[in-house]
């Protein structure tokens, strides 16, 4: 898969240097609005062409667009409109870059590698998959919802290197792309603001905003879908600073604790329910996790609820900013091999 971007096109490299001329693919999702979702997808094929063409590969354009807007979209808004914090781009990974595409052309081939900051390590025939060795970079946690038979057919060819190697790789090799930035954000919404694409397809529902601590009402908000659980900034409210600690659906009721660092912004323990795991293998006691994409792994332990599916997690410190409909990515106690995620309910 070649995006057009720098790591796609490191992979690139890395196998024609190997002697291997790969078939390449660009994957297109593009903005249903072209001229209002400017996602620059005309530059990404334009480098893709560019590195694809250099070491002699053919390139062919996949398109997924539909697929993007039935699925990971409608996930999205699903989510944000019943009052969770979603994740699409660990469901683009799954439904689009390892679903829809191999059932377009990903079927034909037994290896389908990506530029995703990731490794695999097979153990007494279980492959597994583990993290990079960049911790800012790692992308396990976006990948933590694939099938076992998609992660069979993975291929990481760069997930054992640091951002900055994979850098100088494409500076030294000269690539068209190699100066180019990140991409940023969530890729459907291009340089839509995402507060904006919420109220084209939601609409506005006011309600009150109340302090959970003492039941005062401080203001309204114009609907629970453009705020999530441990916001701070972009309030509007005075007398702050005020944190967004709970929502009530039902009631439509936005809850928020003053300060700069409440404790009814922390939570040491919550659930999780639908618990995807990649290779069937059972969750260790003590864990590590995350609940969203940073750096850091939380220490914690596991205890079943009675469901291979769902289980609460008791975290060695409080947390800030849990959320229901947040991804929990559970690892080993090395925070090695991920085992899966699931998500997190209050």
């Amino acid at each position: 898969m070649l995006s057009g971007g720098v790591d796609s096109s490191v992979v690139v490299y890395e196998l024609a240097r190997q002697g291997l001329r790969p078939d390449c693919f660009y994957i297109k999702i593009g903005p249903e609005e072209q001229e209002e979702w400017d996602c620059a997808s005309e530059e990404d094929l334009e480098m893709a062409t560019a590195v694809a063409r250099r070491y002699g590969c053919s390139l062919q354009v996949v398109d997924c667009h539909r697929e993007y807007w039935e699925q990971v979209t409608k996930y999205t808004m699903d989510k944000v409109k019943a009052g969770f914090t979603p994740n699409p781009d660990v469901m683009c990974n799954r439904l689009i870059k390892f679903g829809a595409f191999d059932a377009k052309m990903g079927h034909s081939y037994d290896l389908i590698a990506t530029g995703h900051y990731a490794q695999t390590e097979t153990d007494g025939g279980v492959k597994w998959l583990c993290t990079s060795p960049d911790p800012v970079k790692d992308q396990t946690d976006f990948l933590a919802q694939i099938y076992d038979w998609q992660l069979e057919k993975a291929l990481f060819p760069i997930g054992h290197m640091m951002k900055d190697e994979v850098r100088r790789i494409a500076e030294r090799e000269h690539l068209v792309n190699s100066k180019r930035k990140d991409s940023q954000g969530i890729c459907f919404l291009g340089k839509v603001n995402y507060n904006e694409y919420i109220r084209r397809y939601l609409g506005e529902q006011p309600g009150d905003v109340v302090e959970l601590a003492t039941g005062k009402r401080i203001g309204e908000h114009r609907g629970l879908w453009f705020h999530t659980i441990g916001q701070r900034k972009g309030m509007g409210f005075g007398g702050g600073p005020w944190f967004v600690v709970k929502k009530d659906i039902g009631r439509n009721i936005l809850y928020v604790a003053h300060g700069y660092d409440p404790a009814a912004a922390y939570q040491q323990s919550f659930k999780v329910h639908g618990f995807h795991s990649i290779n069937g293998m059972p969750l260790p006691a003590d864990v590590t996790f995350k609940i969203r994409h940073t750096p850091g792994y939380l220490p914690g332990k596991i205890e079943p609820t009675g469901s291979d599916e769902a289980f609460t997690v008791y975290a060695e410190k409080p947390i800030h900013g849990v959320a229901p409909g947040q991804f929990c990515v559970v690892y080993d106690n090395r925070h090695h091999r991920c085992y899966g995620s699931g998500e997190i309910t209050l």
